[in-house]
């Protein structure tokens, strides 16, 4: 099965993967946890040029580009592989976001980097989406307080507020796949609703 967990800034998906791959190994589940951008040799270094504080001039078609080059070695190398053993993955962002910051974010047209994503990925879908939701200014809010500052998060309100709009419109479009975290609740009643929904999918699928 595969996993993936989505949100705006500040919304706590990253903190949540851990503790939800405990959960799944508890269960005598081989699971891997991993990262967008990045995850191989070849997406590490993509990661640095894509959130390089040097490099504020990207166009964001050479931003769409270079995400969907890391994200098609990342397919090919780990999740495929691991799939195909009969893993589990959770990862770290995935195609939505793509289509909500690089899209929805920047207002461009989306028919063309649904395309994209296509190819990068092989056509491979998560069975899961996980959106953990929040007003934009509290989790911008939370970004500020902690963790490493980067070129992504320097765009301004409007941007984020498109970006959450975005991913609700997503989920509206494949509501079977797709399942609203309410992040904005206590850490602990955000973890037990990851495991229920996970606990639901894996059900679904038996």
């Amino acid at each position: 099965m595969f996993i993936t967990f989505e949100g705006t800034e500040g919304s706590g998906k990253t903190s949540q993967i851990q503790p939800a791959a405990e959960y799944l190994r508890r269960q005598g589940r081989d699971v891997l946890t991993i990262r967008e951008p990045g995850g191989t040799f070849i997406g590490e270094q993509i990661r640095k040029v894509l959130f390089s504080l040097e490099n504020t001039q990207m166009h964001p078609r050479t931003e769409i580009l270079l995400f969907q080059a890391s994200r098609a070695q990342l397919v090919e190398d780990v999740i495929t592989p691991h799939l195909r053993k009969g893993g589990v993955v959770l990862c770290d962002r995935y195609a939505d976001s793509t289509l909500t910051y690089q899209g929805f974010g920047y207002q461009l047209d989306l028919e063309p980097i649904r395309v994209l994503v296509s190819f990068a990925t092989n056509s491979l879908k998560p069975d899961l989406t996980l959106l953990f939701d929040l007003d934009v200014e509290v989790g911008l809010q939370r970004r500020a307080s902690g963790g490493e500052w980067n070129r992504l998060d320097a765009y301004d309100l409007a941007f984020y507020q498109r970006v959450r709009q975005g991913y609700h419109q997503l989920a509206s479009e494949e509501p079977q796949r797709w399942v609203i975290i309410d992040a904005e609740k206590p850490t602990d009643q955000v973890q037990e609703a990851v495991c229920q929904a996970i606990a639901r999918r894996l059900k679904q699928a038996i």
